[in-house]
């Protein structure tokens, strides 16, 4: 664990420390394009949060306990295996002047040529903010599906349904606020992320300027010290621009509470949910198929017309020119951090059962452009730079505490008394680890080995940035056919990104059940 993080924070001072200038914060002013992409990452990371979180909510208010919950519940883990670039180029597709939104709307509208709307890369980021508060749901609701599991809850939803009580009126004064405190580190993770984009960023969002993290990392990237320090300055700006906002979310919990500290026991008028479950279902699960679907048709197009709904002629150029050197990369760092990471995982947890785990969110709130570039200054003084091993290294930072989180419930809810009951009979406490517990909690093992590999396939800052070109995946790939490369090209490394994680989902699935096939009780 002090290997992995501990430089990385020693390192980030150093990051940090010409921004305590106060002539740099009087230059950073003084940039023509800091307040137009100060709006944008506002825009985009504030709205996309809050917007993630209202999906969330929604769902399950509409949904929980239904067949519908146990059924989307069931296809989060696919649906957070699609890496966040391969997400944002195939909604691209859907929502640009020539995309499948416009073609389905063109023979109702009498379209003969693509609309005017500046969708993506918007002026205001509105399409990054979608992308985000999409893509985020998924997380978020993988979260509260854990949070969930708890029999209390649905004990308290049962009691106030027998009193009377309307479905909205449960959550909003019984059930939201046991669980919104289980979101906290979640949410701060979410907000993190959406300050700090920039993969999605520079397939989404405006250019003109771009958001903060994106000029940001282009001035971290910048040898001249005046931009240096300006790109030091933005990071620090991004950390006081999630302190604020969580500062925000955290007094507007506090309000809730407080007006809910004393209800009337009043019961409220029943009135039908502004929703249907079918709807929300619809737009956090559907996006994503639409995406992987617009993926796979442009990869294979060969001419593809507005606004024929279908491609005229098909063709397997674009995969014959796959680059097969980037999957063995993608596919060599995303099994060495994930495997790392789980053995890592299992031997913190058990050597510190009792430690909460909620602590490691800390690790993914932090912004990623200066940890990238904290991590950059690490290799160099190592002289790793351009090497697997420091790529690896590198993922671990995201990697590990996803796969100690998805780990952790687990591994704390082991029943102890078959390790009392093999100690008894004579087993040694690493012969009751090798043999008791790890083949039964091979499904969650299973379930953390693929989090971490989907995890580190959709890595760009540290691949692009300690990779310096010379080492590049899938996703560096992507994004940079994003800005103007051929779109079956772009759609073919896309899709490959995305079915990557699927495939590592599938494959670990398939070897958790053969492990378990002649133990009827893990089946």
């Amino acid at each position: 664990m002090s290997v992995i993080f501990l430089p990385v924070l020693w390192a980030l001072g150093g990051v940090l420390q010409p921004a305590m200038n106060l002539a740099v914060w009087q230059a950073l002013c003084q940039e023509p394009q800091v307040f137009g992409a100060l709006r944008h990452t506002l825009i985009s990371a504030l709205g996309s949060t809050v917007l993630a979180l209202l999906l969330a909510i929604s769902s399950v208010i509409a949904l929980y306990p239904s067949r519908i919950w146990q059924w989307l519940t069931r296809r989060l883990a696919v649906l957070l295996a699609f890496p966040h670039a391969a997400f944002a180029v195939g909604l691209s597709f859907l929502i640009a002047p020539t995309g499948f939104i416009a073609r389905l709307l063109a023979p109702l509208l009498e379209w003969t040529n693509p609309p005017l709307w500046l969708t993506p890369q918007d002026p205001y980021a509105l399409s990054l903010m979608l992308a985000l508060a999409l893509k985020e749901s998924w997380f978020l609701l993988w979260v509260l599906a854990a949070a969930l599991q708890q029999q209390h809850i649905l004990r308290a939803l049962h009691v106030a349904q027998s009193l009377g009580y309307g479905r909205l009126q449960i959550w909003l004064q019984v059930l939201l606020p046991q669980v919104l405190p289980r979101l906290a580190g979640a949410l701060a993770a979410v907000l993190a992320y959406s300050v700090s984009v920039v993969d999605m960023a520079v397939i989404l969002a405006p250019s003109t300027p771009p958001p903060l993290a994106v000029l940001g990392w282009q001035w971290l990237h910048d040898n001249d010290p005046h931009y240096y320090a300006l790109g030091s300055a933005v990071s620090v700006l991004l950390m006081l621009i999630m302190v604020g906002i969580s500062l925000m979310g955290w007094l507007g919990y506090k309000l809730l509470v407080l007006l809910n500290q004393t209800p009337s026991g009043q019961r409220w008028r029943t009135f039908p949910l502004p929703f249907k479950a079918t709807g929300i279902v619809s737009l956090v699960v559907l996006s994503g198929w639409l995406a992987l679907l617009l993926l796979a048709l442009w990869s294979v197009a060969e001419q593809w017309f507005f606004p024929d709904l279908l491609p005229q002629r098909w063709t397997l150029k674009a995969w014959w020119q796959f680059d097969g050197s980037l999957l063995g990369n993608t596919l060599l760092l995303g099994a060495a951090s994930s495997v790392i990471a789980v053995i890592v995982t299992l031997i913190w947890l058990e050597a510190f059962p009792q430690l909460s785990s909620e602590w490691w969110y800390g690790a993914l709130c932090l912004p990623a452009v200066p940890l990238v570039v904290a991590q950059y200054t690490v290799v160099i003084r190592f002289g790793l730079e351009s090497t697997y091993v420091a790529l690896v290294w590198s993922h671990l930072w995201w990697v590990l505490p996803y796969v100690l989180l998805v780990l952790a419930g687990a591994y704390r809810s082991f029943d102890t008394r078959f390790e009392i009951a093999a100690r008894a009979l004579g087993y040694a406490r690493w012969q009751v680890f090798w043999r008791v517990k790890l083949p039964m909690l091979g499904r969650p093992i299973s379930a953390a080995v693929a989090v971490g590999f989907a995890v580190s396939v959709a890595q760009y800052l540290p691949t692009v940035m300690l990779g310096a070109g010379r080492i590049t995946t899938m996703t560096t790939e992507a994004v940079a056919l994003s800005a103007g490369g051929n779109r079956r090209t772009l759609a073919v490394y896309a899709l490959g990104q995305a079915l990557l994680p699927w495939l590592v989902f599938m494959l670990m699935s398939s070897l958790a059940f053969w492990q378990a096939r002649n133990r009827r009780g893990l089946k």
